[in-house]
Parts: C-alpha cells; sequence; structure tokens
C-alpha cells in the first residue's frame, strides 16, 4: 500500500510539474518553468516589443480594466507594488517610485501582461495588492456562470439535422449569412458586441492524443449568425482543420479562463513541433487581439430566460376563423416561441405556434376591450395550475392618435394577405377597432360573414397605401373575378365609389436593419409555424422583405417585416434546441411542381383555414398619370433608409 501511495504521489507531483502556469504540458512546450521566466530568452524578448506605457491593462473585447489605488493623494508603483505619497513619486504621471522601476516596467511589461493575461491572473503586483479580493470574486462568479451554463447545456442537448450543416451549407457556396445583430429578439441580439473575424478564444483541442480534454486558442474566420469557423492559432494559412461551432455554445470560452479553471492548453499534434516556445509565441499572436468578454456565458444563459411559462392563459387568433380569438394555454417554450393548445383541446393536439413577441397573441381580456370578436370557451373555470399571463409580458403596440383624421370603414388599402404570404392584395378596412386596430378584409375574397376578415393594428408593417406596390414593382394581387386587368387604382376606386386610406395614416418609419439580398437565415414558415426553416432574403423594399425557404418555389415566398420575431440567426435552432428544416435536396427540386406543391398547400390548410388560390399573373405596369403621380423610389431598398415610396393625389 506504501508503496502504491508513493507511486500515486509521485505521479501527482509529476503531473504537475509537466503543467506549467499556463496550463500547458511540458510533452509540447520545450520551454519549461524556469525558461519562461521574467527573464526569458533573448529569442523571445526580439519577438516581443513592449507594450504603450498605458499598462497594466486587461485588454477584453476593446474594453480596457485598469486598477485604481482608490487612496486619495496616494500612489501605487505599477512595478514593485509599492504604496506612498504621490507627491514623493517619479516622473509627472506619478506611476512609479523610482527611476529604476519606470525602466524594469518598461522592458518587462508587455511580456508580464500577455502571460498573466493568459494565466488569469492580474498584470502586476498592483493589482495584486489591490485587486485580489475582487479578482476571487470575480473568477468565482465566473466559474458559476460556466458551470451553469454546462448544466443547461447536459439537460438541453441541441437538435441535430441529420445530413445537414449550416457550415458545409455556407462554405460549398460561399453564402453570407444575417448578423445576430440583425434580430433584436433573438438571444444575444441587443448586447452581440463587436464579435467578429479575428476575436480569439479557447477551445476543446480535438487534434491530440492525450486521454482527458484539453483546450487551445482560436481565431475566428468567419461568421455566420451564432455559429463561427474557427482555426486553431499556429495553423496560419492552413485550413485543414478548421472547424464550425456555436459561439454561444458552452464549449467556447474567453482566453485566460483555461488557466482561471485550471484546463491545460495544449498544442495541437499536428503542428506541435512547428515552434520551440509556444509562450512566446502565444504572446506575440495575442497581443492586442480581441476575446470574449468574461462575462459572455453569462449574457448567454441571460438572453435564454423567457418570462412566459407553462400552464400561462393567453387570448390567440383562432386558426380556422380569423376574425376572432381564443383562449389557449402555453404547453411549452422553446427559444420564446410557444407551443399553443386551445383550452377546448381535450387531447392537446390542437395548438398554434408562435412567438412571445407576435402581435396574434394578447393578455385575457384584450378582445373585450378593443371590440375585437372572441370564441366563448365551454369551459366555466380555469382548469387547475392555469393562470392568466401577466399583460406586461405582451408586446406593445404604438399610442396613435384617432381623434382627427383616422382609418374609416370602406377606405381602400393594399395589405399582406395572412392566408397567402406571398402575395400583396387590394384590401378594405371593414371596422374600426379601439386602440388603433383594424378589421381588414381582401377584396373578392370575403366570406359573407366576415370570417375571414383579420386583425391588424394602424402602424403594422404589413398594411400600406394604395401604390405601394406599383411604385416599388411589386405585383399586387387584384381582387378575385375582377376582369378590368391590368388592375388600375384609379378605376377601381371609381367604379367601387371608394376613397383611399390616407398615406400619413400609415408607418413610415424604416429603421437601419442591416440585412442585405442573399442573406441566410432561419425562418419561420408562417404557412406551417411550427417549422422553421433554411431561408435566404431575396428582396427587401424598405423594411419589408421577401424570404425564399430554400429548396422550395419561389410561389411559397413570403413577405416579413425586417423586425419580425419570426426571423432568426443562423444556428438558433441548434442553440436553442428546435428542430430545423433542412432544403429540399436537389434530387427532388425538378419533381416539385406537383407532389410537393400539393403538400405545401395541404400543409397549409392545417395551419390558418383554407389557402387561398391567389393568381400572381399580374404584369408589373405603371398607373397612368392623369389624376395620380408617383414621388420617386426604388425597388430594392438596402440602404435601410426611409426613401419616398408612396402615392400622393395631384390637386
Amino acid at each position: 500500500m506504501e508503496n502504491t501511495k508513493d507511486l500515486t504521489e509521485h505521479t501527482s507531483r509529476a503531473e504537475r510539474k509537466r503543467r506549467d502556469s499556463f496550463g500547458m504540458f511540458d510533452g509540447y512546450d520545450s520551454c519549461s518553468e524556469d525558461t519562461s521566466s521574467s527573464s526569458s530568452s533573448d529569442e523571445s524578448e526580439e519577438e516581443v516589443a513592449p507594450l504603450p506605457s498605458s499598462l497594466p491593462i486587461i485588454k477584453n473585447n476593446g474594453q480596457v480594466y485598469t486598477y485604481p489605488d482608490g487612496k486619495s493623494g496616494m500612489a501605487t508603483c505599477e512595478m514593485c507594488g509599492m504604496v506612498g505619497v504621490r507627491d514623493a513619486f517619479y516622473s509627472k504621471t506619478k506611476r512609479f517610485c523610482s527611476v529604476s522601476c519606470s525602466r524594469s516596467y518598461s522592458s518587462n511589461s508587455k511580456k508580464a501582461s500577455i502571460l498573466a493575461r493568459l494565466q488569469g491572473k492580474p498584470p502586476t503586483k498592483k493589482a495584486k495588492v489591490l485587486q485580489k479580493q475582487p479578482l476571487v470574486a470575480k473568477l468565482a462568479a465566473y466559474a458559476q456562470y460556466q458551470a451553469t451554463l454546462q448544466n443547461q447545456a447536459k439537460t438541453k442537448a441541441a437538435v441535430p439535422v441529420e445530413g445537414f450543416s449550416w457550415g458545409n451549407y455556407i462554405n460549398s457556396n460561399s453564402f453570407t449569412a444575417a448578423p445576430v445583430t440583425c434580430f433584436k429578439h433573438a438571444p444575444m441580439g441587443t448586447c452581440w458586441g463587436d464579435i467578429s473575424e479575428g476575436v480569439r478564444v479557447e477551445v476543446p483541442n480535438t487534434d491530440c492524443s492525450l486521454p482527458t480534454k484539453v483546450f487551445w486558442i482560436a481565431g475566428i474566420v468567419k461568421l455566420a449568425g451564432y455559429n463561427a469557423l474557427l482555426r486553431y492559432e499556429g495553423f496560419e494559412n492552413d485550413s485543414s482543420l478548421d472547424f464550425w461551432c456555436n459561439v454561444c455554445g458552452s464549449d467556447i470560452h474567453p482566453v485566460g479562463w483555461c488557466a482561471t479553471s485550471g484546463k491545460p492548453l495544449v498544442p495541437p499534434r499536428t503542428i506541435q513541433h512547428k515552434y520551440t516556445n509556444w509562450k512566446a509565441f502565444l504572446v506575440k499572436r495575442l497581443t492586442g487581439a480581441k476575446t470574449l468578454p468574461p462575462d459572455f456565458s453569462q449574457k448567454v444563459s441571460e438572453s435564454m430566460q423567457y418570462p412566459f411559462k407553462t400552464s400561462m392563459r393567453v387570448e390567440v387568433v383562432d386558426k380556422t376563423h380569423l376574425c376572432r380569438t381564443r383562449v389557449a394555454v402555453v404547453e411549452s417554450v422553446i427559444g420564446g416561441r410557444l407551443r399553443l393548445v386551445y383550452e377546448e383541446s381535450e387531447d392537446k393536439t390542437d395548438d398554434f405556434w408562435c412567438h412571445m413577441y407576435s402581435p396574434l397573441i394578447h393578455h385575457i381580456g384584450w378582445s373585450r376591450s378593443i371590440g375585437h370578436r372572441f370564441k366563448r370557451s365551454d369551459i366555466t373555470k380555469k382548469q387547475d395550475g392555469h393562470f392568466d399571463a401577466p399583460p406586461h409580458l405582451f408586446m406593445k403596440v404604438k399610442e396613435v392618435d384617432a381623434a382627427g383624421e383616422w382609418f374609416k370603414e370602406g377606405m381602400k388599402l393594399e395589405a399582406i394577405d395572412p392566408l397567402n404570404l406571398s402575395a400583396i392584395c387590394v384590401a378594405t378596412i371593414r371596422k374600426v377597432l379601439a386602440d388603433g386596430y383594424l378589421m381588414i378584409g381582401i377584396d373578392g375574397s370575403e366570406a359573407a360573414d366576415g370570417s375571414d376578415w383579420f386583425c391588424y393594428h394602424a402602424t403594422s408593417p404589413s398594411i400600406f397605401p394604395v401604390g405601394f406596390c406599383e411604385i416599388n414593382m411589386i405585383e399586387l394581387t387584384p381582387p378575385r373575378g375582377y376582369a378590368k386587368l391590368p388592375f388600375k387604382w384609379f378605376d377601381y376606386l371609381r367604379e367601387t365609389d371608394s376613397i383611399a386610406a390616407p398615406v400619413k395614416l400609415f408607418n413610415k418609419e424604416v429603421p437601419n436593419h442591416g440585412f442585405h439580398v442573399g442573406m441566410k437565415l432561419e425562418a419561420v414558415d408562417l404557412m406551417e409555424p411550427r417549422l422553421v426553416c433554411v431561408a435566404t432574403v431575396t428582396r427587401i423594399i424598405h423594411r419589408l422583405l421577401r424570404i425564399h425557404f430554400d429548396g422550395w418555389e419561389d410561389e411559397y415566398d413570403q413577405w416579413v417585416d425586417c423586425e419580425s420575431p419570426d426571423l432568426y440567426p443562423v444556428g438558433w435552432c441548434q442553440l436553442t434546441g428546435y428542430q430545423l428544416q433542412p432544403p429540399a435536396p436537389q434530387s427532388s427540386r425538378d419533381s416539385q411542381s406537383s407532389s410537393s406543391k400539393q403538400k405545401k398547400k395541404a400543409k397549409s390548410q392545417q395551419y390558418k383555414g383554407h389557402k387561398k388560390m391567389t393568381s400572381l399573373q399580374l404584369k408589373e405596369e405603371l398607373l397612368d398619370g392623369e389624376e395620380y403621380s408617383f414621388l420617386q423610389g426604388a425597388s430594392d431598398q438596402e440602404s435601410n433608409g426611409s426613401a419616398s415610396y408612396y402615392i400622393k393625389q395631384e390637386p
């Protein structure tokens, strides 16, 4: 037993000896603890130039952290850590206690600071003296955040898509993905910061024969939404071991995490003999580089906390009768998307998917408050455990002033057809509700009882003034059965004895959304809203995006607002554990004209009642300029600016 114990202790000591202050194993580094101290070899001193005199600092994703002394009239030497009266210190800046400390600092500051950053330590004695307790507290909190994220990763594994890889799809076609900052409703959408190409991270080293999990530093080569193409440090222009990884995943950490967590940094086996001094190499490569913020994993975790909980009751549009709402109960929450089960569904199969910020859901009592139709439930009292969702959880609409000139029943406009989202149609305001809400019907397709009217708010980006499509060269769908083609608004208004809704009442705000034609993303198929699909932005009209589902025909494209909560960055499904629908395979695209159309339309009919078979054969022609003239506009406004694209009536 004693021999075994001695052997174990000897092995443990040897293991600790083999692992240096970087967390690096000396089996992969010829530089020992002694040769990598502050008096390093000439080779490393030549490679490493001194940093600016503003050190000691910790550069972290562009942020600079300094260590104040916290004592008025006192100063702390930034070389030796001695505290004394400021007036007695050397130089005008009073940063050093003597000339020798100033000179020593200049020669050693760069190497000491970078090594300290890698080791997760303060860069000078000053930092140790003044920041010891706060640093320990920060490291403890950071370790707790990492543990929380890892626990979440264990309980919520990513959903794989067999045969589809975003990385391969983007690489093989040189695609570009919409940046995370385009999606304010998505995790990290408002706090993504300046994560970009060149940012360094610590990731698992898969090119290693050691039995334990080890790490190495990698740089971001390309970003695609949440996904990053990474390359291990030391591979230079060699892309043979490049790999894709979700930046918000539990295996990506800021530089310095390994040292603070006691994890070993080991160079990849392929390049382990490329450099004789890996420490000097890392110091040189990491100088001035950015890494993730130390609280990045905490921010990811916080941004994936959702206020809606299971068993909450809401009012949601009735998918079989768009003119009314029904009570539904939150059955599950995935990435902010809610699976709502209508309250009267005994087997819980009658459901509806939408995002928690969708304009289709409201608090209990909303319908009565604005005068909207509502289907009363046969259930006389709440079921045990069900409770009403608080009103403050729902997306707020802009307040409007309906006291002056306002929308009136019978006014004409153009609107996205919720039963055929690829079409913008001739429409009529059928009823004006409270708080700025309007009931709208598609001309020529309305049911006699108004059961297919739908509700849009006056500020909705899905309604447009008369002439919007024509001036922006979008195909306008005329009323079904209207024989006088090509359709002309002036003739139609005269024939129907109608007036156009005033242009000034519509929402003209165009945010700087950041989307460009050709960008890839993940988008909800709103005709089958449980599906999130691989998609592409194919047109941009100010704030309006034309979304194409890869592998499907163009007739299934959908017009969607740039701030729609049904659009997500590449990698969102993997991050949240939602199932991603890959593009239709190439082999089936040629035969799509018959079978896939029927399949797609069958799915659509399951969603919001009967999908309209609207003809889109109207060709784009300019209106006669006798009574109306158009302000100069452009077709695809990628500038994100609010160009003039509305019609005006001549006096």
